[in-house]
């Protein structure tokens, strides 16, 4: 059996400088450590954190009856508001939002202050994009996804937008929906803001994909870049399955199969994706 692995499979850098720098603050702190939110969109790495201290807090509501101490905003980042109430409850913060949601972060707060409708393509229930609309004039700010909601989308004629997606959309269909929406004649600024890794990791997998016979990708429930790798694969080969661990992996299904592909997403630590490569290797 052939098995192929991803180069760009796993932690990206903004998940790893995150999840780096939540370690580094556990070692040794006599001061409570919380994430504002789970630090990425894995179970494992959060449970190991848990058992080291680091507790994750899922609302700014929950500080009022913890300790004060250090919370770490992870690389989702978070809206103006939040970040300012963590500030003055007399909380220390690390911020190790991703640099690239930083510059989306600014990129909306600099055009909605000059009048600019401020468009997000992405998935409007991720923490990333709720950090980002907390940095635009919230009347003249709309998430959509899919391309009924391209082809709905209207504002007066008149009206300057600007656009920017999610780090980790699918690039394909951002480009669709863009398409869409330009033909309405606004006065548009396009701003690709999906990060490079997001890109190559997609590009990758639907090359792997297309050549393979089985298809794995690994990844957290909740993630959202896995899910979209999830989708890319499946389009390129039927036999896609979608595994958090090993654990979740039939090998039976993998019977009879010439080349397998991995892939993984941005928040699966390497010890996972090596797990799974060497048991398909071993197995079959």
């Amino acid at each position: 059996m052939n098995v192929r692995l991803a180069k760009s499979a796993g932690f990206c850098f903004g998940v790893k400088r995150a999840v780096e720098r939540v370690y580094k603050e556990a070692e040794g702190q006599n001061t409570p450590v919380y994430t504002f939110g789970p630090i990425i969109h894995n179970e494992e790495v959060v449970e190991d954190l848990e058992r080291r201290g680091v507790h994750a807090v899922l609302e700014v509501e929950e500080l009022k009856k913890l300790p004060k101490g250090i919370v770490v905003i992870r690389s989702h980042g978070v809206a103006r508001n939040i970040k300012e109430q963590i500030q003055n409850m007399g909380f220390k913060i690390i911020d190790a939002t991703c640099p690239f949601v930083l510059k989306i972060h600014k990129i909306v707060e600099e055009y909605s202050s000059k009048g600019y409708y401020v468009l997000i393509i992405g998935n409007n229930s991720h923490p990333e994009v709720e950090g980002i609309k907390g940095w635009s004039h919230p009347r003249r700010t709309l998430v959509l996804s899919t391309h009924k909601e391209a082809e709905d989308f209207t504002i007066p004629p008149g009206e300057k937008v600007c656009i920017v997606s999610q780090t980790t959309f699918n690039y394909n269909k951002f480009q669709e929906l863009v398409e869409i929406i330009q033909k309405k004649g606004y006065d548009i600024i396009v701003l690709n803001t999906i990060c490079n890794a997001t890109e190559e990791r997609q590009k990758e997998a639907a090359e792997i994909a297309r050549d393979a016979d089985a298809m794995i990708v690994i990844g957290g429930r909740h993630s959202s870049n896995t899910q979209k790798l999830f989708e890319i694969c499946k389009k390129e080969c039927e036999n896609t399955y979608y595994i958090q661990t090993l654990d979740d992996l039939d090998i039976k299904d993998l019977c009879s199969i010439d080349n397998v592909g991995i892939t993984a997403g941005a928040s699966t630590p390497n010890k996972i994706i090596e797990e799974v490569q060497k048991n398909v290797r071993n197995e079959l």
